[in-house]
């Protein structure tokens, strides 16, 4: 019996295929296509994947500016952040982070999709997202990919 067949083997970050993907969020619903980044970024759509190893693909999402939310969520839902200092608090809303930085909003929801550590920080450097339609990643052929 060989024995070398029934040998299981885990992928590492020297085999891990990572690809790159071309994300349009052109009218999509920004928690919906946000999850589905997020999935991407992990490798969860991947049949070899291991919750340890970095084998996510690099997303690039384009049309950050064109995302949309459902109901008032534009208006009354809040995004926080903290500076560490006393009266640092600040909140903004969806649709002032959107005129004054596009593409922090799908950032923003991405980041709270990802694990709490070390590798959550290292999945995240491989997001890329840009307001409008053109990006600097046309050398590394993404594929395009519908939600």
């Amino acid at each position: 019996m060989d024995h070398n067949s029934y040998k299981t083997t885990n992928t590492n970050n020297a085999t891990a295929d990572k690809q790159w993907v071309l994300v349009d969020a052109k009218d999509q619903v920004l928690g919906r296509v946000a999850s589905q980044i997020a999935r991407v970024l992990r490798g969860k759509h991947k049949p070899s994947y291991t919750p340890q190893t970095d084998m996510g693909d690099h997303v690039v999402v384009i049309n950050a500016e064109k995302v949309r939310m459902t109901g008032k969520k534009w208006d009354n839902r809040f995004m926080f952040f903290y500076s560490g200092y006393p009266g640092g608090q600040k909140q903004i809303s969806p649709k002032m982070m959107v005129q004054k930085h596009p593409a922090r909003l799908i950032e923003h929801s991405v980041r709270g999709m990802l694990p709490k550590n070390t590798m959550g920080r290292q999945l995240f450097r491989s997001l890329h997202v840009y307001a409008g339609t053109e990006h600097p990643h046309t050398s590394q052929q993404p594929k395009e990919i519908k939600f």
